[in-house]
């Protein structure tokens, strides 16, 4: 394997298990930016060996091995040797290799989840909103803050502020790293289930990168909100997103075509849906909607997916019944995107002139600017209107906004374009 296919392998490794390793050193440290550290420090090893060694066949353990040498170095160093389990504290006046003893206890303990965890603790309230996202998201997601900026249209240096600053805040505040119980854990699970949405979203749709998905965050954001399904299971909008979150995956294996291109809704083979995540959402949008929940923000997504995955084909999919989801979503959490996706519905529902009257109407809101799916969507308006010199303008925009090599390989063969 060459050197770049041997860094390669690393990025899609550490994708992986970066947010294991985070939530595990954590737990031993008690310090988000110590633990982000360590994992950082046994990435760059794996950088320096792995291209001469080849990678391990155990990559995510040869990682928190090193992470866990590193985190002893640091403990001996420092002597900060204090941990909160009692057996540790036994073992830390034990005699010479007990660090590496009761670090090595602390790592394997498997009692609770680490991850889930990690995101309540992120999601602290002493963090203002959007630094809990965008830490959850760099911590739990692996994504870059780059990623994390297109995520949240907003300036990049504006999430990296948010990420420093939220890290610092949960150390000098000595946020536990634990469960909430009771009314906190109430008070936090809007944040919660907003971050696992992301994490998902960005695993579905990659913002930048080579690959149109990342399955890898979407099996993890699923397995999250299954886990807290579990833990709240009279929480209607938990079962709303796990719903929606099923749905959308559902779709995984249609969504990609030949070579990684990317595959349109409209035009994906409907056969290929996963027809057990099919079921398992609309039985998770049930429950919602069963606990009084049908007017939250993830059920009324879950039940636009719903819509779609209902439809035998394109043609068949009910857009007057979505234009009004979309309606009631806009009430209930108001955002520019939802009313662009809004826009689409329209077009789809009563012709491309009023969905297209309904996006030029967005065109000013300075929070899309540089939103690629506004320029694409409005291609595609103009396009199905005749207007194909505008409509090439349009996808070329789109191409130029968008960080995902398959995303702007669509837009540019949209504008018959192939470079």
């Amino acid at each position: 394997m060459t050197a770049p296919d041997t860094h390669r392998a690393i990025d899609a490794v550490w994708r992986i298990e970066a947010p294991r390793l985070i939530g595990a050193l954590v737990r031993v440290t008690r310090d988000v930016g110590m633990a982000e550290d360590l994992a950082q420090d046994a990435l760059v090893a794996a950088l320096q060996q792995w291209p001469q060694d080849g990678i391990p066949r155990n990559p995510g353990a040869w990682l928190m091995a090193a992470a866990k040498h590193r985190a002893i170095d640091q403990f001996r160093r420092a002597r900060r040797l204090e941990r909160t389990h009692e057996e540790l504290g036994r073992a830390l006046d034990a005699a010479h290799g007990s660090v590496s003893q009761a670090v090595d206890a602390a790592l394997d303990d498997d009692i609770g989840d680490d991850l889930l965890r990690l995101i309540f603790t992120a999601c602290h309230p002493v963090l203002k909103r959007e630094a809990r996202v965008a830490l959850t998201l760099r911590l739990l997601g692996g994504l870059s803050t780059s990623e994390i900026a297109r995520a949240f249209l907003v300036p990049e240096p504006t999430v990296a502020q948010r990420i420093v600053r939220a890290k610092r805040t949960l150390s000098s505040s000595g946020v536990p790293y634990e469960m909430p119980r009771g009314p906190d854990r109430a008070a936090r699970v809007s944040s919660v289930l907003e971050v696992i949405y992301l994490i998902f979203n960005e695993g579905y749709a990659a913002t930048a990168g080579d690959d149109w998905m990342r399955p890898a965050l979407c099996d993890e954001a699923l397995r999250l909100g299954r886990v807290l399904a579990g833990l709240l299971p009279e929480d209607p909008e938990v079962h709303g997103l796990v719903a929606l979150m099923e749905l959308h995956a559902s779709r995984t294996r249609a969504r990609v075509g030949p070579g990684g291109a990317v595959v349109t809704l409209n035009e994906q083979n409907r056969a290929r849906w996963d027809r057990w995540l099919v079921q398992h959402g609309l039985g998770a949008l049930a429950r919602a909607e069963q606990l009084g929940g049908a007017e939250g923000p993830y059920a009324l997504q879950a039940a636009i997916a719903a819509c779609h995955a209902r439809a035998r084909s394109a043609d068949e999919t009910d857009w007057a019944r979505i234009v009004t989801l979309y309606e009631r979503l806009a009430r209930v959490m108001p955002s520019p995107v939802v009313e662009l996706n809004h826009a689409v519905a329209i077009s789809m529902a009563r012709g491309p002139e009023a969905g297209l009257a309904a996006i030029d109407r967005l065109a000013a809101d300075p929070a899309l600017d540089g939103y690629p799916y506004l320029p694409a969507a409005r291609g595609d308006m103009l396009e199905r209107l005749g207007r194909t010199t505008e409509a090439r303008a349009a996808f070329l925009m789109a191409a130029a906004l968008t960080a995902n090599t398959r995303e702007r390989a669509r837009l540019m063969a949209r504008a018959g374009t192939e470079g």
